[in-house]
């Protein structure tokens, strides 16, 4: 697994860099220190994965997330940081990135990277707890306006709280493959990339 390590501190780099090509199957392909050396890397390497810190000089790892995800939707962005600021994590959250991580979990690095290659998203359980409550609003969202159903609506329920395929599928007496007919037609109603964004724009539109 090819991966870019964006970080201004060169000792984390470096130990993040040590780390992971000793107990994973992971490959540095290249470092650097700042959003723009992060879009110059990912334009040149197209990683894997991109894991970034995101308070750092020049460009921080939100605008260059933003940028690269512009230009390549598909990018699998790990944020790593020692911030679990509201703002930044609603940010986060709606922009796409695959994971949000606090430094402080860092055994849980490695297994974040796995689950991210695999298509997941991944966010610390400290951030996840307190999803419903930094992006509810008091505002009751106008599903109908974007057409959204009312099966469809309690799909997206369930999913905001944190059901499975297989769980939904069983509440509401559908097989799977149906439930995953209607999440793809929710992305597709919504604009949104994953089931992780179905999440948040429930909450936050709530």
């Amino acid at each position: 697994m090819n991966l870019i390590i964006i970080d201004d501190d060169n000792l984390v780099t470096g130990a993040l860099k040590t780390i992971l090509e000793m107990n994973g199957d992971f490959t540095v392909v290249a470092t650097g220190s700042d959003g723009q050396d992060a879009i110059a890397l990912y334009r040149l390497h197209q990683p894997d994965i991109l894991l970034m810190d995101i308070r750092m000089k020049q460009m921080d790892g939100l605008q260059a997330s933003e940028q690269i995800l512009s230009e390549y939707p598909q990018a699998r962005i790990l944020l790593l940081t020692t911030f679990s600021d509201d703002e930044y994590i609603i940010k986060a959250l709606l922009m796409g990135v695959k994971g949000y991580l606090l430094k402080q979990d860092y055994n849980s690095i490695i297994p974040a990277l796995e689950a991210v290659s695999s298509g997941q998203s991944v966010f610390g359980n400290d951030i996840v707890s307190r999803i419903p409550d930094f992006l509810q609003k008091q505002t009751k969202f106008d599903y109908q306006s974007l057409e959204i159903n009312e099966r469809e609506l309690d799909i997206i329920r369930l999913i905001a709280e944190g059901y499975s395929n297989k769980e939904i599928a069983a509440r509401l007496f559908l097989s799977e493959g149906t439930v995953r007919n209607y999440l793809s037609s929710i992305l597709n109603k919504l604009n949104l990339r994953d089931r992780t964004q179905v999440a948040v724009f429930y909450y936050q539109h709530r």
